[in-house]
């Protein structure tokens, strides 16, 4: 229900490295920066929101862990990702993201996006 793919790298040199990704999205993007120890997320979503079926995810900088489980069954899990990495998360996967470290993600949605297909759980 989650699946972490690498971002790959293309070059490096004295001034860093250059990392790629496709995607067919377009639209508004989300570039998000968090602080170490805060949790983003801690929802789901049911898929009738095309950006949300799946959600993907840049994680662009720093290290996090993605906790997530099946609304609809048993799997659960977690995964720590670090950063360049792309993050996709199924319909019914409720999930949060933990920021290891300061992180920056790009989420690759905006606000208005899936504002009627997210769902909280209290846990």
């Amino acid at each position: 229900m989650v699946e972490i793919i690498s971002v790959d790298k293309i070059a490096e040199d004295e001034r860093g490295a250059t990392h790629y990704f496709d995607t067919d999205r377009t639209g508004q993007f989300i570039i998000a920066y968090r602080k170490s120890g805060s949790i983003s997320g801690r929802h789901y979503h049911k898929g009738t929101a095309p950006t949300k079926n799946p959600e993907q995810l840049i994680l662009m900088q720093g290290a996090a862990t993605v906790n997530w489980f099946d609304v609809q069954g048993d799997a659960k899990g977690s995964i720590q990702v670090k950063a360049p990495a792309k993050i996709i998360i199924q319909p019914w996967a409720w999930h949060e993201v933990i920021a290891d470290t300061d992180i920056v993600m790009f989420e690759l949605n905006g606000l208005e996006d899936a504002k009627d297909d997210t769902f909280r759980i209290e846990k």
